[in-house]
């Protein structure tokens, strides 16, 4: 049931926001104001609110009682006359995303809500400061961000702005989740938590094909069987559609002053103008309806295995474990593992670098740069298997190593030269990004995680991903990442480093100054 406190509420805008929030507040035992200056659009929404109600009843969800009850609570209305927010307790507005339209609609409310009445945005991306500063009483004013659909989606981002009360979130907050919802408090910053928090897998996504590292495909392919991801980056981009996205990505970043962290991809900027925008244009990163074949790693292998392979001491730095999964490998391959201090003339020489590509690695052991490759650790080798090459890689030793680490049917990327690979490189810019999250106080790492995993999907947390691929590892990525390229989005937040210095978990907030 809902928060005892909250009776009453009006939702502005009957679109499909607004209407799903409408069914959550009204199945949760809430009367329900729901406005609009469509008519049209009102009575849509009403079908289709009831419409779920049934489906809930009938799927033993919901009592048939519970569900006339929510019917009768329902009550629709023009937005040309607001009055009838005059005894609600709070309003949510889910209308078009221009500050000054929902500055206007606010102002307007302010005249007419009764003075405790809480005034709430589902806005996705405008500041919640923004949107307040024109109120007489900006300290009743939140951010209440749920995501599509409404229901299903279990997160709500509650966003106080500079000048909200500290009541209203925790009202707010208290609210959601009787719901049967999760809030997870947000500082008002831009992105918030979530759409903040995702930049980094889909930005450092594009960054990988804009180098030529490999394939859309490939990308895809390897985030999935790496690390469980539902879906890949260019999966993602095509379903919510490349225009959204890079809209985001444009908007993060111009309100953070150019942060190198949230660079836009140019690669993206010219596929939105040539409109290759995802499923809705039946053309994206992908074709549509799409063939589900290109979801499969290509089966060709090659068939001839090197005479002996010889491993570089950076295998080692990923443990004991790792090297001893080489020689099995090696081993059930019937080939020998060279154990001189330098490799034989003809031996392929296997590298596993951290952070780095494969041509630093093998000028800085002195290698023959034509046989030497690199392979994947940070997931070790029980799964998808990627294998980098340098630009001097001779053909015969790259299929060596295919056929190599394809032993046992496994399937394997093989990529061009790339400091990091690929899930180095999306794995410690998501953590990076999390980390400078959590430093700048935006939410609390729990709910970073939270957020994200209920948010955007991901299998785990970024911070709690950071601590079990160690963030002394993840530093080391990032830091080889930053010499190697020069960029400053991959320059490691201080948050991570100090927890890495004092060997503490990227969940622990740790001790606060006291504040006076």
């Amino acid at each position: 049931m809902a928060d005892s406190q909250i009776k009453q509420v009006a939702v502005i805008g009957a679109g499909a926001m607004g209407r799903g929030i409408a069914q959550l507040m009204l199945q949760s035992g809430l009367s329900v104001k729901l406005f609009d200056l469509d008519s049209d659009m009102l009575d849509d929404a009403q079908k289709t609110v009831f419409s779920m109600l049934d489906k809930l009843v009938s799927k033993g969800k919901l009592s048939e009682q519970l569900a006339n009850n929510a019917r009768d609570a329902l009550s629709l209305h023009s937005a040309d006359d607001l009055h009838p927010c005059r005894d609600v307790d709070v309003v949510v507005e889910a209308i078009v995303e221009r500050l000054e339209v929902k500055q206007k609609l606010f102002t307007s409310l302010e005249t007419i809500v009764p003075d405790a009445c809480i005034l709430a945005s589902n806005t996705s991306s405008l500041s919640v400061t923004g949107i307040a500063s024109v109120c007489d009483k900006p300290e009743r004013v939140a951010g209440l961000h749920f995501f599509n659909p409404v229901p299903i989606m279990k997160l709500v981002e509650v966003i106080g702005g500079q000048r909200t009360a500290p009541d209203v979130t925790d009202t707010l907050s208290k609210l959601v989740t009787s719901l049967g919802h999760v809030p997870v408090v947000v500082a008002d910053m831009p992105g918030f938590l979530v759409n903040h928090a995702g930049r980094a897998y889909s930005t450092e996504a594009l960054q990988l094909l804009l180098e030529t590292v490999t394939t859309t495909q490939e990308v895809d392919r390897i985030l999935k069987a790496h690390a469980g991801f539902k879906m890949g980056p260019f999966e993602l981009f095509d379903l919510t559609g490349l225009d959204v996205s890079h809209a985001v990505t444009e908007s993060v970043f111009n309100q953070y002053y150019h942060e190198p962290r949230y660079r836009p991809s140019p690669l993206a900027a010219k596929r939105v103008e040539a409109s290759l925008l995802g499923r809705k244009t039946k053309e994206g990163f992908y074709t549509y309806p799409r063939d589900t074949n290109d979801a499969v790693v290509p089966t060709d292998v090659p068939d001839t295995l090197p005479t002996s392979v010889w491993l570089d001491a950076s295998c080692q730095q990923w443990g004991d474990e790792f090297v001893a999964t080489l020689h099995s490998l090696c081993n059930k391959a019937g080939i020998s593992v060279e154990t001189a201090d330098t490799p034989s003339s003809d031996a392929l020489c296997v590298c596993a670098p951290m952070g780095k590509d494969t041509t630093t690695t093998a000028v800085d052991a002195g290698l023959d740069a034509t046989r030497t490759v690199a392979v994947d650790a940070l997931f070790g080798l029980s799964a998808h298997r990627v294998v980098m090459i340098s630009p001097a890689t001779s053909p015969a030793y790259r299929d060596y190593a295919h056929a190599l680490f394809a032993q046992g049917n496994y399937p394997v990327s093989v990529v061009n030269d790339s400091p990091g690979f690929v899930s180095q490189r999306v794995l410690a810019a998501m953590v990076n990004l999390a980390c400078e999250i959590a430093q700048q106080g935006i939410a609390q790492p729990d709910d970073i995680d939270k957020a994200v995993t209920l948010g955007l999907g991901y299998p785990k947390g970024p911070l709690a991903w950071g601590n079990a691929l160690e963030p002394k590892r993840i530093l080391t990525i990032l830091e080889n990442l930053q010499r190697l390229t020069g960029d400053m989005r991959y320059r490691p937040s201080q948050y991570l480093r100090r927890r890495v210095a004092l060997g503490m978990s990227l969940s622990d907030t740790g001790t606060q100054a006291s504040q006076a």
